[in-house]
């Protein structure tokens, strides 16, 4: 492992930018998190800073002094980049753009991108597109200046800290809340779920030189259709779990695989050992209804 010791995650505040500076500061890196609201989940030995990744000014004093860049920022998720592409090119493409020119211009040894096992789908709408252009600038602007990267492509992540906008967490949600689950399609949909605890590790091993220049998947160890989900989270309950199929016509996400054909290969990045799907789900449950009973 690099013995470099300073990160700033820019997007750490949010799901999975929290998790990965929590995992680097495990590691003994001095940790700072940027992002345009405070982190609820900030340690007392992390730095944050409260900013824009569009403010050149901001960045360039954000980033100096700083070895390892990890880019977390931008819109995350697919349905909001759907309707707001302006929004969408701004963040996740200028503002990448931007975070990594001012990586350059401050000598960072290594730059990490969040990208997404969509970027070669036919799926995804502008979201795929922008990490997509995001990848290729990378790339090119390595090439040019010389800075040591890694692009790292999350598959379906799950876990702590997630909110309604992710599936497993608004599905969990629903049965502890409602007693019932509306999924939007008719259960032939596969997922490799990684729990973000494993991706966040992994994003961490990603620092490592044989990584360098690659592109890494991190996605589950297996594949589960949704119908199988439901079953187990219904089975896990222990209780009758009302589950109601509606048609889906959305046409941002895949059904059964993220993968088209690209010349380019991406190696797969596993942890073992892992978080089991199953423990995971029951960890989810047991958050979600302590915090409901809570209140």
């Amino acid at each position: 492992m690099t013995k470099l010791k300073k990160a700033i995650v820019f997007g750490g505040s949010g799901f999975l930018g929290s998790h990965i500076a929590d995992s680097l500061t495990e590691k003994g890196f001095e940790v700072t998190v940027f992002d345009i609201k405070e982190s609820p989940y900030l340690k007392n030995n992390q730095k944050m800073i409260v900013g824009d990744i569009l403010n050149t000014d901001s960045l360039n004093d954000a980033i100096s002094g700083n070895d390892i860049v990890y880019n977390f920022a931008g819109i995350a998720d697919i349905d909001e980049c759907h309707k707001n592409p302006v929004e969408t090119v701004k963040y996740n493409i200028l503002g990448n753009a931007m975070i990594m020119e001012s990586s350059v211009k401050n000598n960072v040894s290594k730059y990490l991108f969040a990208s997404s096992a969509y970027v070669y789908s036919k799926s995804g709408s502008f979201y795929r597109i922008s990490k997509q252009s995001s990848e290729l600038f990378i790339e090119s602007y390595s090439e040019q200046q010389g800075i040591d990267y890694a692009i790292l492509r999350y598959g379906s992540l799950y876990g702590e800290r997630a909110n309604r906008k992710n599936s497993l967490h608004r599905m969990i949600d629903s049965a502890v809340r409602e007693g019932k689950i509306d999924y939007f399609g008719d259960g032939s949909e596969t997922r490799e779920f990684i729990h973000v605890k494993d991706a966040a590790e992994l994003s961490v091993e990603a620092l490592e030189d044989k990584y360098n220049g690659q592109i890494l998947m991190l996605t589950g160890s297996k594949s589960i259709k949704y119908r199988e989900l439901l079953d187990m989270i219904s089975e896990m309950f222990q209780s009758d779990i009302n589950v109601a199929m509606h048609p889906s016509d959305s046409a941002t996400h895949y059904k059964m695989s993220p993968y088209s054909f690209n010349p380019k290969m991406a190696k797969k990045l596993i942890s073992n050992p892992h978080i089991d799907l199953g423990q995971g789900i029951l960890n989810l449950i047991e958050e979600l209804h302590k915090e409901f009973h809570s209140k």
